[in-house]
């Protein structure tokens, strides 16, 4: 390819996405989650969605073995708690609310829409794990959801509407 590893990163931010928190429960029962954009829908029948846990992260053989795992998709007002869970450390349930769901997953309160999975593949994909997910309870809200870009973060309210 030729260009580096950062100039890739910087590539790959100019498609804007949505943000949402990916948690499970370590072998403890101890919630751990990141903030990730990497998250796609991938089948309405049966109901499957993914998400691309890396490999640096402190959490990534929980997220590499677990049987469940949830996805909140972070409302426009989120971006502290987008901020608190892309930090590699710390207490972070400690620092928002969040409630357990359904296997016991732990969920993002005031999310614009969460989903409970249970793990149905694995594919090692370089320095990522695509985990795709069957999805077995979500719920959606009219919270607009925050979204990330070149520029840091958006919502819905600061984009112009397209025109016809």
């Amino acid at each position: 390819m030729g260009q580096n590893q950062i100039e890739l990163r910087a590539a790959f931010g100019r498609f804007m996405t949505g943000v949402t928190v990916v948690t499970a429960l370590d072998d403890a029962g101890t919630p751990v989650g990141f903030t990730a954009n990497s998250f796609s829908s991938v089948s309405l029948n049966p109901p499957l969605l993914l998400v691309c846990p890396g490999a640096h992260l402190s959490s990534f053989e929980v997220f590499r073995k677990a049987e469940t795992f949830g996805v909140s998709v972070l409302a426009a007002d989120q971006e502290n708690v987008s901020r608190l869970f892309s930090t590699g450390t710390g207490a972070r349930f400690d620092q928002c609310e969040w409630q357990p769901a359904a296997a016991g997953v732990p969920m993002i309160e005031g999310r614009a829409a969460g989903f409970v999975c249970e793990t149905a593949n694995r594919v090692p994909a370089g320095d990522h794990l695509i985990v795709i997910g069957q999805i077995i309870a979500f719920d959606d809200t009219d919270a607009p959801g925050l979204g990330y870009g070149p520029e840091g973060y958006f919502s819905i309210g600061h984009q112009r509407l397209s025109v016809d």
